[in-house]
């Protein structure tokens, strides 16, 4: 269930808590983990949105999970979110926190999506690229993807600008282009 502005409140509640008491890298850290654990593990996901699954049952979950691995500003958080049922909106708050922190921190996300995965050296290049454009206190995360029905290229995406450098899209042009029949009135 989205729920973008309660998402938005708690995230911005827990910054300015973890601000009050100095520890938002600490509370960073334990979202990023947490966001890598809700994209990687569905099931877990499931259970926090299940209304069958009794809250005592879900806080215990969510308890064997995060044990000695969050702080304890984070722990108490979600056990407030188990106490007031909004468990379910866990995996939104993890990630609208970690957009609230970036906003913070003046970082920006740049997302790479090609069609063969890309080696160390090349994020290197690209992030070397991407830093000399910067302006002054901005600071970049490189994310990865690839998807094979690009065939070559790369799409880059950052701060919502796409550049479409594909096959795929010049394909698509090309396609567009004969579709239009352009070519068709001057050979005649």
């Amino acid at each position: 269930m989205n729920n973008p502005r309660l998402a938005g409140r708690y995230a911005k509640s827990l910054l300015d808590l973890a601000t009050e008491q100095n520890q938002v890298d600490a509370v960073y850290a334990d979202m990023k983990w947490l966001h890598s654990i809700c994209k990687s593990n569905p099931d877990f996901v499931n259970v926090l949105r299940s209304p069958v699954i009794k809250p005592s049952a879900k806080a215990s979950i969510i308890e064997s999970v995060t044990k000695e691995r969050v702080s304890k500003l984070t722990s108490a958080f979600i056990q407030l979110l188990v106490a007031k049922n909004r468990e379910l909106n866990l995996p939104e708050i993890v990630t609208t926190y970690i957009d609230q922190f970036n906003t913070l921190r003046n970082i920006h996300k740049v997302k790479i999506t090609t069609a063969a995965p890309i080696s160390e050296e090349m994020k290197n290049t690209i992030m070397a690229n991407v830093n000399a454009k910067a302006t002054a206190g901005q600071t970049f995360e490189i994310e990865t993807q690839v998807k094979n029905e690009l065939i070559g290229g790369f799409l880059l995406e950052t701060n919502g600008v796409l550049v479409d450098a594909s096959i795929l899209r010049d394909l698509k042009d090309i396609h567009k282009q004969f579709m239009n029949n352009d070519y068709l009135h001057r050979i005649r």
